[in-house]
């Protein structure tokens, strides 16, 4: 293992320097192309004269032309919908120069209508692949995390168990869990720990998030079945600082900063990104006999004792998180675009106060989570040959939780200790201090090669082990640790995409493959009952797959065009599957990965008149997923993840969105899935399946997003905003269990709900100082996206945020 860590190590970091053997002599140029908003601009065009280099802009707005003759040149830049620019540049010889370029919208009059250029939102829509671009600018004064934003999009579903902190589930068109990965900047997140959690980044961490729906791009390199979700940050600003606080409702307070120095002469670069979450959560628990949702509180002493309902505040369900990453290296050097080398630690404490629904009180029990990760960053153009570009990125990451169990007390609502017992804790049936380190490697290369204007190259490898090991405080005889000695999982994911552009570009078309490599070994602790004593049986396992898929876009126009895409996908077992956690979950070596065939169909129109701007976007969708994970139980407080389920899905959704002069905003989304088990016999016989057919128990199906915003600048003075927007969310509601089973009448169900948030902002100085106060459901609907975990009721937020760049 030792081997192999330092031999990927080392061919990582040797790629890093390849190219410092490259030309010193010549002059380098590069930059960001921006509109007059501080929109990044993607495919526009730079020409230098009279020297005929030229190239275009990326998705990020970045361009870069090197090997110029040192001189005096004519830089012309041109982008549809804006004016063009002009400007001298004088290059000395060795010189690197780097600056940003702003595009000022030009206003072609075709008789009343005006055509204006796209932001890297609109253009990243218009891709082969079904995605959404969310930019977080809009939701920079809000108090909303990433979860808060995603959740507004649509195909998305987000179920939280909780206030702040609490476990969440995300689904992407009916897929969920697991199954969807997260990315920060292209990097997978999976080993990042618990902390770095979508529902503790901050939104002024980010600067767009790209949600990709059941056909993932190999450049993301991961074991998606479902979709994915890629974070971006600000790359391309040089010298800014983003600094917010919030408090509000149940003790809430949140707090985070961003910003980056950089010294132009010498490229040196400084980023800095922190957050610190805390919340009480101590919101109203209430009862809701509609639903058969009881909050006992035991009342009396001694042999008097009753149990009364009372509507009474959480007690236990503290949560405090923080994070902090630094980097420092060189960027826009002849022998990097990008180095960087960088340290990120993050720390979070979660009290429990349920467990599966809130009929189990929880008291006592709590986890902690440390996490430290050191990487490195490494970005270069036409590396080692001309059109070659390539993104290297390695870390190692230590990962330490503990999870203490050790109350002999049960208790009632009101933080009331109501009795005791001598057979187990409060989470499992034995009392524990359980300590668990996951020790993680991840490497990530990237290659992408134009071949011509018409087509281009993409592959992509990533390779990640996690090894684990684990003890229990409380377990002198070391028979219940499963992880004495580090079970080890190594996972590899390859893959290779061609893109080719037709007639004009207005055809494009993306085939590739991806290669899934799993290597997995357990070493389970068998009790022998005959005197024999402790053995260790050490269990190995090995898989290797092959995916593949397409994505075509055609544009009928500049305004619409028509997409479709396809993959045969999987997602490996991860650590949990595998090896189980040590204490409930039990390891399982024969489990399979899940697979589907994903399939997606859509169309798009985006249109702006005069002052009016349209978009619309809808979609069709069909996942055929086998071999589904799912947590089994097998004991009395005993389960194992295993294969059982066979599931098709198809849904539709669509989104409108209209806005005007930057005085109004209106957006519009629904979703509809509809998710059927499609496994005809029982697992592992010939029985009939009595709920083939059925729809999927315990899964939202149909919901809904609608936002109204107005904003007026220069109002209340000079370069001023003030902004008003409400946003509502419904759910449909559904059953927990398979609808054919049992008398519609008797059923538990998740309950529809109608929530509604409202926020006011004001903004002075062009957006440097900045206020605002939020309500979240504001009506204090009592909401539950999950059976009997019901969420917070009503809130109010408030923040204060300065920017500068």
């Amino acid at each position: 293992m030792q081997f192999n860590k330092i031999l990927h190590t080392g061919l990582f970091c040797a790629l890093s320097f390849l190219s410092l053997a490259q030309n010193k002599e010549n002059a380098r140029l590069s930059g960001h192309i921006k509109s007059a908003q501080g929109e990044v601009l993607l495919g526009a065009t730079i020409l230098l004269k009279p020297a005929s280099a030229g190239t275009t802009s990326d998705s990020d707005g970045f361009f870069v032309l090197k090997d110029l003759s040192p001189g005096n040149y004519e830089l012309e830049i041109s982008a549809v919908g804006f004016q063009k620019l002009q400007e001298k540049i004088s290059l000395k010889s060795g010189e690197s120069l780097t600056t940003d370029f702003i595009l000022e919208s030009a206003e072609k009059n075709l008789g009343e209508v005006l055509v204006f250029g796209k932001n890297d939102s609109q253009q990243l829509k218009e891709q082969a692949f079904s995605v959404n671009a969310i930019q977080t600018r809009q939701f920079a004064n809000t108090t909303a995390d990433l979860n808060q934003i995603l959740t507004r999009s649509a195909g998305v579903n987000i179920r939280e168990q909780g206030g702040l902190g609490s476990d969440f589930n995300f689904s992407i068109n009916g897929l969920s869990g697991k199954q969807v990965k997260f990315f920060l900047d292209g990097v997978p997140m999976e080993n990042f720990g618990s902390s770095m959690a979508l529902n503790n980044i901050p939104v002024n961490l980010a600067e767009r998030i790209e949600v990709f729906k059941g056909v993932v791009p190999v450049e993301l390199g991961a074991d998606a079945l479902g979709g994915a979700v890629n974070i971006v940050t600000n790359q391309n600003t040089k010298r800014y600082l983003d600094a917010s606080y919030s408090f509000g409702s149940f003790n809430t307070h949140r707090a985070s900063v961003s910003g980056r120095i950089t010294q132009e002469k010498s490229g040196l670069v400084l980023t800095l990104n922190a957050f610190y979450n805390t919340s009480a959560n101590n919101f109203l628990m209430r009862n809701n006999p509609a639903y058969d949702l009881k909050i006992q509180v035991v009342e009396g002493e001694g042999n008097n004792l009753i149990y009364a309902q009372k509507n009474v505040k959480r007690f236990h369900d503290g949560f405090e998180s923080k994070m902090i990453q630094a980097e420092t290296g060189f960027m826009n050097k002849k022998w990097a675009d990008v180095f960087l080398i960088g340290l990120t630690y993050s720390n979070q404490y979660k009290q429990i106060q349920t467990r599966a629904s809130q009929d189990a009180v929880v008291g006592s029990a709590d986890r902690k989570n440390n996490f430290f990760m050191p990487s490195v960053k490494f970005k270069k153009t036409d590396f080692l040959i001309k059109g070659l570009s390539t993104n290297i990125f390695a870390s190692y990451a230590s990962d330490k939780s503990v999870i203490a169990d050790t109350s002999k007390s049960t208790f009632d609502w009101a933080g009331r200790r109501i009795s005791n017992s001598n057979t187990g804790g409060e989470l499992s049936d034995h009392f524990t201090i359980y300590h668990y380190t996951n020790q993680s490697f991840l490497g990530r290369a990237n290659f992408s090669y134009k071949i011509n204007e018409s087509h281009a190259l993409n592959l992509n490898y990533n390779f990640s082990a996690v090894n684990r090991k684990a003890f229990d405080d409380l377990d002198l005889t070391g028979r219940r640790n499963a992880f004495a000695k580090p079970n080890k999982i190594r996972k590899q994911v390859a893959g290779l995409a061609w893109q080719s552009e037709f007639m004009d570009k207005r055809l494009t078309n993306t085939v590739f493959g991806k290669f899934y490599g799993f290597d997995a070994l357990v070493r389970e602790v068998v009790i022998y009952t005959g005197g024999v004593g402790l053995i260790t049986d050490d269990t190995k396992s090995a898989y290797n797959y092959f995916g593949y898929g397409f994505a075509s876009r055609f544009k009928l126009n500049e305004q619409a065009g028509l997409k479709v895409s396809a993959e045969h996908a999987y997602r490996l077992q991860d650590a949990e599957e595998i090896f189980g956690d040590g204490i409930n979950v039990m390891a399982n070596l024969d489990l399979k990965p899940e697979k589907s065939d994903n399939f997606n169909a859509g169309a798009y129109f985006f249109k702006r008149v005069n002052k009016h701007n349209f978009s619309a976007e809808a979609s069709w969708f069909l996942r055929n997923a086998n071999d589904f994970i799912y947590y089994t139980p097998t004991q009395v407080r005993l389960a194992v993840y295993d294969n059982v389920g066979i599931v098709k899905i198809n849904g539709v959704e669509g989104e409108l969105k209209y806005g005007y002069n930057n005085l109004f905003s209106a957006v519009l989304n629904a979703s509809y899935q509809n998710a059927k088990n499609n496994r005809k016999f029982q697992e592992r016989t010939q029985l009939p399946d009595p709920t083939f057919g059925d729809k999927i128990p315990n899964q939202p199906y149909f919901f809904a997003n609608a936002e109204f915003g107005a904003g007026k600048n220069n109002w209340l003075g000079k370069d001023t905003r003030i902004q008003l927007t409400w946003f509502g969310q419904y759910i449909h509601q559904y059953y927990l269990t398979w609808p054919s089973q049992g008398s519609k009448s008797t059923k538990n169900v998740i309950p529809s709900q109608l929530i509604h948030n409202l926020s006011l902002s004001y903004s002075l100085q062009n957006g440097r100082y900045n206020i605002s106060l939020e309500s979240r459901n504001l009506t204090n609907e009592l909401a539950y996206d999950n059976f009997k975990l019901q969420k917070p009721g009503r809130a109010f937020y408030a923040k204060i945020r300065y920017f500068i760049q």
